[in-house]
């Protein structure tokens, strides 16, 4: 399913914020399922929305039939502002849901997915919107919890969040993770001999990804 790339300029607290849009090419008459807003890893250690791992993501919710944003955080590319240490990186990421999913609780369906920082940012963005009742899926690939404070899954979105780590991630151990998950008792897929950015091993990331997102899945 080939999808369709818009660039966008969108408004944040701290100023612009450079985004991507990727739509899938739906039959006329079809409807996206939803938008899925996608956050980037560490902007101080080159992370931008047009890092690999985020551009595998956005490809397996277009896939399956949604409409996937990624975005520059604060301080990157045209996005506007600098680096706030999660926090106005936060507010980037609810003001990006605010302009391209709008309607609050009776807008579009949401999927939240974020990689190492990114998926950090992202779990403080699950926490917020998860009482809206609209998030349909979370995807957390590389979660940085050996480096933040990741915030716990909400207990009912359990079954709709994914989180994928990498057996030998040097940059976020597989431990630390581990021990964010052990007391919610949240499930980790552990990909065998994965690094923290899956190199060779992004078509079975996409792969996990799209099977999450089939119904029932």
């Amino acid at each position: 399913m080939n999808a369709q790339t818009e660039r966008l300029t969108l408004s944040g607290p701290a100023g612009a914020i450079e985004a991507v849009r990727d739509a899938a090419a739906l039959a006329e008459g079809a409807a996206p399922r939803g938008v899925a807003v996608i956050a980037h890893p560490h902007p101080l250690f080159g992370g931008t929305l047009d890092n690999k791992v985020v551009q595998t993501l956005a490809r397996a919710f277009v896939q399956c039939g949604w409409t996937a944003v990624r975005f520059n955080f604060r301080g990157v590319g045209g996005t506007a502002g600098t680096h706030d240490e999660g926090r106005g990186e936060l507010q980037d990421l609810l003001a990006v849901v605010d302009q391209v999913a709008p309607g609050g609780a009776a807008g579009p369906r949401i999927a939240l997915a974020g990689f190492s920082f990114g998926a950090f940012v992202t779990s403080h963005a699950l926490a917020a919107l998860w009482p809206q009742g609209r998030v349909e899926r979370a995807v957390l690939v590389g979660t940085a919890a050996s480096r933040f404070t990741v915030a716990p899954v909400p207990a009912e979105a359990h079954l709709r969040t994914l989180v994928i780590h990498g057996e030998q991630d040097d940059t976020v151990p597989l431990a630390a993770v581990m021990d964010w998950a052990r007391p919610q008792i949240l499930p980790v897929t552990v990909i065998p001999a994965g690094g923290h950015f899956f190199h060779g091993q992004l078509p079975l990331l996409k792969n996990l990804v799209v099977r999450h997102l089939q119904p029932g899945g």
